[in-house]
């Protein structure tokens, strides 16, 4: 008796459809049907978010806001607020648990899941990603597009191809299915590597899969080359990894004028280390690297980064950290963007049982997470160091500061600390 051959897999991509406009439009009605960026509104804020009203005037995601405003001038723009995006992902994901555990979060509002063992109790790859995008439409009043295909590197184009709302299934041939479409839709395939590889006369991914290796190595590098020519030609045998753990967690913000010299960089190395504090303690986790970036004014981008000798998840010991790495930068040329990130992270139960300062690195933790939680209640802010405060101004009303310890002032929102930025990226 002959065995069965093995099933084809079945891989979902869903992708959140303009997730944090469309979160921004939930919580706030008046802003349905209207077009919206999510962003900083500085003049050199970055667009996080751009909703599907806003986008047919040309505004989208990663365009500085002044350039999305002009092209869309009637816009509202509000401010990013990642706490509330990480809990409506977390119910996305939860949803997404119901029908595998093969779920690979990409980013807050994109999973991959693998499919294929649950298609004996809730149907084929298809039927499964409509059961999905009516569950996030029902309980959380969101859509989703998603694409069904063999491989991941296919199920991820589908779900691009008819958003919003979108369902895409890839048939069998899935080589024959991605041919004709732009190489631009490759992954990694920027807009320099397309006037190259178009340039050479390829213009599709089709024409990338029937490009000879040598030449396709000759314009992108024998390993990138390679990697395209296999996935061009519907060969991806990735698999869906559950549970991979965050390999950083980070802030970083674009300032409205030009830093020069450590002292303000300093305050805005503070701002940032407090985010991440905040980040690291909502998910558990310490750190035992952190790096530094900068990003001069003539777009140059630098980063340094240090190893610490145990964990580290508090406001404190990250910005003391990440001070101590100014040292290694040109501090004498104007800096527009400034970054902090915590890398090798660790769950905070796995830090050492020998500390040097062990009192000292407890009451920090409590104290930050006194700090997130009064973030919690107030909409993402609630107090900031006193070092943050302008100089020439003193809290309002409705302000909170704290110096080390001490809370200072009177109860209610909060002031984010140095003025005019306008991104932050996770």
């Amino acid at each position: 008796m002959q065995s069965r051959p093995p099933a084809m897999r079945q891989i979902l991509h869903i992708d959140m459809d303009a997730f944090f406009a469309s979160v921004e439009q939930l919580d706030d009605p008046s802003l349905r049907g209207r077009p919206v960026l999510v962003g900083g509104a500085s003049r050199r804020g970055v667009v996080a978010a751009a909703s599907y009203e806003a986008r047919p005037y040309g505004a989208r995601s990663a365009m500085p806001m002044a350039e999305a405003i002009r092209r869309c001038p009637e816009a509202v723009v509000v401010p990013v607020r990642h706490a509330r995006y990480a809990e409506v992902s977390a119910q996305v994901f939860a949803i997404f648990r119901r029908f595998t555990p093969l779920v690979e979060g990409l980013s807050l509002d994109e999973a991959f899941l693998d499919v294929t063992a649950s298609r004996a109790l809730f149907g084929d790859g298809e039927a499964i990603a409509a059961q999905i995008k009516r569950a996030i439409q029902g309980e959380l009043g969101l859509t989703a597009s998603a694409g069904v295909a063999p491989c991941k590197f296919a199920a991820k184009i589908a779900s691009d191809l008819r958003k919003p709302d979108g369902l895409v299934v890839v048939p069998g041939d899935v080589a024959a299915f991605l041919a004709p479409l732009p190489l631009e839709r490759m992954w990694g395939v920027g807009p320099r590597a397309a006037e190259r590889l178009r340039d050479a006369g390829l213009a599709t991914i089709g024409d990338l899969a029937r490009c000879a290796a040598p030449r396709l190595h000759e314009l992108l590098g024998p390993a990138w080359g390679e990697h395209v020519r296999l996935l061009a030609a519907g060969v991806d045998e990735r698999e869906v990894v559950p549970g991979r753990k965050a390999e950083s967690v980070g802030a970083e913000e674009t300032v409205e004028e030009d830093l020069l010299g450590r002292a303000p960089i300093e305050r805005w190395l503070l701002e940032l280390s407090a985010r991440v504090a905040r980040r690291l303690l909502k998910a558990g986790l310490s750190c035992r690297a952190v790096t530094v970036k900068l990003k001069y004014a003539d777009f140059t981008l630098r980063t340094r980064q240090t190893k610490l000798t145990e964990p580290v998840g508090d406001t404190d010991s990250i910005y003391a950290t990440a001070k101590g790495l100014l040292s290694r930068f040109d501090l004498s040329r104007p800096v527009r963007l400034v970054g902090v990130a915590a890398g090798d992270l660790t769950g905070q139960t796995e830090s050492p049982t020998l500390s040097l300062f062990p009192v000292a690195s407890e009451r920090r933790r409590r104290l930050e997470g006194v700090v997130a939680d009064v973030a919690e209640r107030f909409g993402g802010k609630g107090l900031t160091r006193a070092a943050l405060l302008e100089p020439a101004r003193q809290p309002r009303s409705h302000e909170l500061s704290r110096d080390g310890g001490a809370l200072t002032g009177p109860r209610g929102g909060a002031v984010t600390g140095p003025r005019g930025g306008a991104r932050e990226r996770k």
